[in-house]
């Protein structure tokens, strides 16, 4: 692979530990890493970025790019004043089991390519809609086409004609054995309507005997034991985090586990946004993602969740940009993405803009003008 220098930096945000944001520098790629940072170097390739601001590319840690169908009816509805409920999904479980793997890919491939153009390089993608042994296999299986990071989340929602108890045996067993060799990661919803605190722990305990990172959508609805859940497991993040407590922000805190949080689902859904303020003062590292799926978040724009963390989580720019890049990358246990140090993959945005603050202080704009991944030019 031939390097490739990036020069005409207006603004760099490499999450340096002694610079983390400069200015006037560039930076040389060579076999798609990052190998220097500062004054211009040869290479055999140039890309001037005019004054542009580069950032590390979007790392999005929640998504569920899998499914069939749509739910705009459900969308309409809330609109006039009706509130989500977690039996929504099983609209979308129905679609998806009628669609082959073919189709399901094509359509994760094409969500895919719609959150590289805006900036998203890296993408967790879960399962969750399928409910079946072979149908859960097969959600993966097409995740696998756009994703290293593939998370089994069978325990979504209790399929129509079983009861909790033996759905739970199913995921623990048939399920979890089938989706071994393409799954990276295990995920449960443990809320009032899906599964409770204990029916959670016996799914993700046996996912994390098996080998999988674990994570945990926690506290979306209402109060609940999601988030001590995800800390007593030592989860790599929980998700949503919307109903908090104190004595839950320190327990993820001293824990470690990533608080991923999705503005753009409470956006859609009217609902009280999460309280990153709390968390950041707290002392726990944060995570944005788009939580993209049919129902309740159906956008794969980064750009757009980081203007809505500034508005609505009170989240400073650089925390935000921050949260969309490195705190991804700890979700997902990553070291090498969601920064632009010397040794970093050669992930990054080129922003039509001489600084961060431009993504939420012209929200809706497309400001991408380049991204590279993995030290190539795609856009």
């Amino acid at each position: 692979m031939s390097s490739l220098l990036v020069r005409g930096i207006g603004t760099l945000v490499s999450w340096d530990d002694e610079q983390p944001v400069r200015s006037d520098v560039s930076l040389v790629v060579e076999d798609g890493l990052v190998v220097h940072v500062g004054a211009p170097a040869a290479a055999d390739r140039v890309l001037d970025v005019d004054g542009g601001c580069v950032l590390p590319g979007f790392v999005d840690a929640h998504t569920h790019l899998v499914f069939g169908g749509d739910r705009t009816d459900e969308f309409e509805a809330r609109l006039v004043g009706k509130p989500y409920a977690a039996g929504g999904i099983r609209t979308t479980v129905a679609a998806t089991r009628s669609l082959s793997t073919a189709a399901l890919t094509s359509r994760a491939v094409r969500l895919a390519d719609e959150a590289l153009r805006s900036g998203t390089t890296t993408l967790e993608v879960k399962s969750g809609y399928g409910l079946t042994v072979d149908d859960e296999l097969r959600c993966l299986e097409a995740a696998s086409a756009v994703t290293a990071h593939r998370t089994f989340l069978g325990a979504h929602v209790v399929p129509s004609g079983m009861t909790a108890a033996a759905y739970v045996d199913l995921v623990c067993g048939p399920m979890l054995e089938a989706v071994l060799p393409v799954a990276t990661g295990i995920d449960a919803f443990c809320e009032e309507g899906a599964f409770d605190v204990e029916q959670c722990r016996q799914v993700l305990s046996a996912g994390a005997a098996r080998g999988l990172d674990v994570h945990v959508h926690a506290n979306q609805l209402g109060a609940g034991g999601g988030a001590q859940l995800a800390a007593s497991l030592g989860a790599a993040s929980a998700d949503h985090c919307t109903h908090l407590t104190e004595e839950d922000i320190s327990a993820l805190r001293d824990a470690a586990v990533v608080a991923v949080l999705v503005p753009a689902a409470e956006f859609s859904t009217r609902s009280a946004y999460a309280p990153a303020r709390r968390l950041l003062d707290g002392g726990v590292e944060v995570a944005l993602a788009t939580d993209c799926n049919p129902g309740t978040s159906f956008t794969t724009s980064m750009p757009f969740v980081i203007a809505l963390a500034c508005r609505e989580l009170g989240m400073a720019p650089l925390e935000a940009v921050r949260a969309a890049t490195a705190g991804g990358a700890s979700a997902l246990r990553r070291k090498e993405i969601g920064h632009l140090r010397v040794g970093a993959r050669a992930d990054l945005v080129v922003l039509d803009a001489p600084s961060p603050t431009w993504l939420a202080y012209r929200p809706g704009v497309d400001l991408v003008r380049h991204v590279v991944r993995g030290g190539e030019v795609v856009r």
